[in-house]
């Protein structure tokens, strides 16, 4: 017979325990509801709770049961799934030792409305809330993630603008991409390079810094120009494009963009380039006023 769990005051008493559920019935001399664990597949379980008595108290049943689950049930896994709008549900999730991660689009059906569920996830050699690198994992679970763009401007001897023809999209564009996680943005310029045009030119600094909002599906990001130098008109020669991503690369006057290159780059590369010896600060492509 299992025995009751408890931290003290709060206290656990085993109710049900079969192939599927094990639930346990919580008190602090009073019922409060129930907190259970439904096995889903082999080695992990959804956390689900009914109680009364307030966020705290939830969260405190909650961490009882999931050290049980690990220690007693074996399981490794432990699965909170939140309807995105539960804000309180959330907080005692995270509070409670689950890491944010991800969102299930539509996946529950509410009074014929279609809503968002919210995952988050514990595994039983995550650190706990209870120490610093588990507490911090937690908050980073649930903070905003950034894209990071990183494009290189390189510039002729002519004042012309390296552009290259990419395979998805018409627009031409600079060399250059998405930062890799745990990159830094001008590592990840230079690798972008480096796989796509077979060169990776030396950064001198950097030209301009970007934010852009959301645009045609993709979320907002900040992007960082930087100076890939001037050049004498053969260097495009030497350069190599990958053939898959990058088909073409070739030199564009700045008076010449409009119509070749996205609205964006039509209204910060004349200005860019018009004064490569100061760093822009923009939003969305114009210039931030201080």
């Amino acid at each position: 017979m299992t025995a009751p769990l408890t931290d003290g005051d709060l206290t656990l008493r085993l109710a049900l325990d079969d192939a599927l559920v094990v639930r346990f019935e919580v008190e602090n001399g009073q019922p409060l509801g129930t907190v259970e664990i439904r096995r889903t597949t082999p080695g992990v379980g959804l956390v689900m709770w009914a109680l009364d008595g307030g966020a705290e108290l939830a969260q405190r049943a909650l961490r009882l049961l999931s050290e049980y689950a690990f220690d007693e049930l074996g399981l490794e896994r432990l699965q909170v799934e939140v309807d995105v709008e539960l804000r309180s549900s959330a907080r005692v999730a995270i509070r409670s030792g689950f890491r944010r991660e991800g969102v299930l689009r539509g996946a529950a059906l509410v009074e014929g409305e279609r809503r968002d569920v919210a995952v988050y996830g514990m595994r039983v050699d995550d650190p706990r809330p209870d120490t610093v690198t588990g507490w911090t994992a937690l908050m980073d679970s649930t903070l905003p993630k950034k894209r990071v763009i990183a494009h290189v401007v390189v510039r002729d001897t002519r004042g012309r603008v390296l552009l290259c023809q990419v395979s998805y999209k018409k627009d031409l564009e600079l060399p250059g991409g998405v930062v890799e996680p745990d990159e830094d943005p001008a590592t990840g310029a230079s690798r972008e390079m480096e796989e796509e045009l077979g060169t990776a030119l030396p950064l001198l600094g950097v030209l301009a810094i970007d934010w852009l909002p959301r645009w045609e599906g993709w979320g907002d990001a900040v992007e960082i120009l930087y100076d890939g130098g001037v050049h004498d008109p053969a260097l495009i020669d030497r350069l190599q494009p990958d053939g898959f991503e990058i088909r073409g690369v070739s030199w564009h006057a700045p008076d010449a963009l409009v119509g070749l290159v996205s609205p964006l780059n039509a209204r910060r590369l004349p200005m860019i380039l018009a004064a490569p010896d100061q760093l822009h600060n923009l939003s969305n492509g114009t210039p931030i006023i201080s």
